[in-house]
């Protein structure tokens, strides 16, 4: 295995959909409440893609001492999907392949502004700043896990960087996209709220 390898990557830029990261969600009754994001990664991106593959590869490597019993499984589940299968009824996933991460604890959420003349890096306490159809960088983790006989990689999610706006996924558009951009005659209505100059 090579050592320089991880298991841990910066999955970047990508399109966040299924966006739930500020309050956890069950995904199934019953299930633990999980923090979570899929994440949409274009094929075309072809460095990112080795370089999940290799974590993944990893992880695996890992999982055979640790979760395994010491062999490579079959049918091992991977957290790598591609989207124009399990997702062709779905055009965000046309031409991409998802990673769903998850993890209990709530992920780091920052996103970058200037200030001072400097980029820095400001925490994101507004839940509308970050949504499914919007874009940015996870900090991933995988592991192996082998639970009543399933046996996979999985996808831990550490933190989020929101570097990008985005259309709204699942069929939510902005107030600027309905209303502004003369889809709304404006000048037709008199009735206006004055703002101070």
């Amino acid at each position: 295995m090579n050592e320089n390898v991880t298991t841990k990557v910066k999955i970047g830029e990508v399109r966040f959909s299924y966006v739930h990261i500020f309050t956890p969600e069950a995904v199934a009754e019953g299930s633990d409440k999980k923090y979570s994001v899929s994440l949409i990664i274009p094929k075309s991106n072809k460095k990112l893609v080795a370089e999940i593959k290799a974590a993944i590869e990893a992880a695996i490597e890992a999982g055979v001492a640790q979760r395994f019993g010491g062999k490579r499984p079959l049918n091992l589940r991977s957290p790598l999907r591609d989207g124009d299968l399990e997702k062709a009824d779905d055009d965000a996933y046309a031409g991409a392949y998802f990673i769903n991460a998850t993890s209990k604890t709530k992920p780091g959420i920052v996103k970058r502004v200037k200030l001072n003349g400097e980029n820095k890096l400001v925490e994101v306490t507004n839940e509308d700043d970050v949504y499914s159809g919007c874009f940015g960088f996870a900090s991933v983790n995988f592991f192996a896990y082998n639970n009543a006989g399933n046996k996979g990689i999985g996808a831990g999610l550490n933190n989020i960087l929101k570097t990008r706006d985005g259309d709204y996924l699942g069929g939510r558009s902005s107030a600027e996209s309905d209303f502004g951009n003369g889809a709304i005659d404006l000048d037709a209505y008199e009735d206006f709220d004055d703002l101070p100059e």
